[in-house]
């Protein structure tokens, strides 16, 4: 069956069957908070749109204040008034670990929904969501490992002790292009850590935090440690700035998160920031141009481009500038556009009209700079519906043009000449962004050499490399502090030094 929504296949009347299943929640018109699914406070609600055919998927209600406020209410009691944060870790992880094997057997309902709500590949979103649970068990099992408490000896004598203890109420608040994944490297380890979590869900995307939710629903984790609901910006502000809430964990925009941090500044609340991108791809002269170019190409394929480290800014010296252009524009071009879920499909739609509309402008603006378009730029002529953009590729960039330096979140990549391997390094370096990069050569130690001079939180060698059992995180704007590994367990916990006369009796970890 023809991926293609054409003249000859009207929209609708030939699909693939996963498209008629039903949306496989159970409560998108409530939000999940105290323990249990509240009707909302106001009829405000929101419409997903199906990026591959253009028609509503579902609606899910929208928070206001007073929503907002009852899930924080929620949050605050269950920190303050249970025992959740007196757990030992130990059994915070069994809690943990029960969420994992549900999310496991709920992955094929997430895929639906994360495929169905912003175009991701069916492919790619069943094999992903069966990873989720991986990194709920990974916390839960570091609860085992961590040191939680460290004996000191104080320099007056007596008993010493640090312990790490959670942080209190996290807001967490996740981007739509993959908010399964970003959940979970929040919620995660902040209920490890024993705080409680108020998860805000994007209105474009919500679906794989309500599944969450059920998930927790069903284990009967005790009420008020999650809570899930879907607002807008105007109810997402609320939550940061309310005086209930110790911590901020974001992920989004740059503009944003400068945002959630001048606010969170005002109150000396916590906050982890996991913001865009700029990432650049230095080629060196001893690697091969095209086995470069499919390998970027292929990556750029991900999320159909949206994603806040793609290598989009690919580095070249001025001599083989040209010849890598047309490699590059020759494999990305070929990249086989379809409905994301053929199986065939190497790319499918963007998320969004508006995301289209934005990259579409990107663009043009390139166009307008002076950058010579290679490939792509315009929307495939075999689909009459769908939010479908053709893979692009700009040659002969300018390291300072607006393309190349700021976040366009979609299938475009720029190619800019490079003077020399310093100069490479130079250019991979200007810009305000430091989230990913990579480096091609067959050197390993002018790779190493290259990775230690790129101010990025991840250098990968020879393609798209990331590991977020490493941890994750950006340089400059693309973010502060880190997400996976131990890095992404601290930020949920306060150190405390305790020192007293004496060793008091019975004293044992978690006491």
């Amino acid at each position: 069956m023809s991926s293609q929504l054409s003249a000859d296949q009207p929209a609708g009347r030939e699909r693939f069957a996963a498209r008629d299943a039903e949306v496989p929640l159970r409560h998108p018109d409530r939000f999940f908070i105290d323990g249990r699914w509240v009707a909302p406070a106001t009829p405000a609600s929101f419409g997903i749109v199906d990026p591959a055919t253009e028609e509503l998927y579902y609606r899910v209600s929208l928070a206001g204040e007073a929503d907002m406020s009852q899930a924080i209410t929620a949050a605050r009691t269950a920190f303050d008034r249970t025992g959740w944060s007196l757990l030992a870790p130990a059994e915070r992880a069994e809690w943990v670990h029960k969420l994992a094997e549900g999310l496991r057997r709920r992955a094929d309902d997430a895929g639906l929904l994360w495929t169905r709500q912003v175009g991701v590949l069916q492919t790619m979103a069943v094999a992903s969501m069966a990873r989720v649970g991986a990194t709920y068990d990974f916390y839960a099992d570091l609860a085992g490992d961590f040191a939680w408490e460290v004996r000191h000896t104080p320099m007056q004598g007596g008993f010493g002790v640090v312990v790490r203890e959670a942080i209190g109420v996290v807001g967490a608040i996740v981007a739509w292009n993959t908010p399964a994944s970003l959940i979970a490297y929040k919620v995660a380890p902040a209920l490890v850590a024993g705080c409680t979590v108020v998860v805000k869900a994007p209105p474009e995307a919500p679906g794989e935090a309500y599944v969450l939710a059920e998930v927790a629903e069903e284990i009967g984790l005790p009420a008020g440690v999650l809570n899930v609901l879907t607002a807008d910006r105007e109810a997402s502000e609320l939550l940061v700035r309310d005086p209930r809430v110790d911590k901020i964990a974001f992920t989004g925009s740059s503009a944003v998160g400068k945002r959630i941090a001048g606010i969170c500044g005002e109150r000396i609340a916590r906050y982890t920031l996991e913001l865009g991108g700029k990432s650049p791809a230095i080629i060196f002269d001893d690697y091969d141009l095209d086995t470069a170019a499919k390998a970027l190409a292929a990556a750029e394929c991900t999320l159909n481009g949206q994603v806040c480290a793609s290598l989009t800014r690919v580095i070249v010296t001025r001599d083989r500038h040209d010849a890598f252009a047309e490699a590059l524009g020759s494999h990305f071009g070929a990249a086989r556009i379809g409905d994301p879920f053929d199986p065939a499909a190497q790319i499918g739609p963007l998320a969004m009209e508006r995301q289209r509309d934005r990259v579409e402008s990107y663009i043009q603006q390139g166009v307008a700079e002076g950058a010579r378009l290679v490939s792509g730029g315009g929307r495939p002529k075999d689909f009459d519906r769908g939010y479908y953009l053709e893979p692009t590729v700009f040659a002969g960039v300018d390291n300072l043009s607006t393309i190349a330096q700021e976040e366009i979140f979609g299938p475009v990549l720029s190619v800019i000449p490079a003077d020399s391997e310093e100069h490479a390094i130079e250019l991979a370096n200007q810009t305000v962004f430091g989230l990913n990069a990579s480096v091609f050569t067959n050197d390993i130690d002018r790779a190493y050499y290259a990775a230690r001079r790129i101010r990025s939180g991840t250098v990968g060698h020879n393609g798209f490399r990331s590991d977020p059992r490493m941890g994750v995180g950006g340089f400059k704007q693309s973010g502060f502090g880190r997400e996976g590994n131990r890095e992404g367990l601290l930020p949920y916990l306060e150190p405390k030094s305790v020192i007293l006369d004496e060793l008091p009796a019975g004293y044992g970890p978690h006491l």
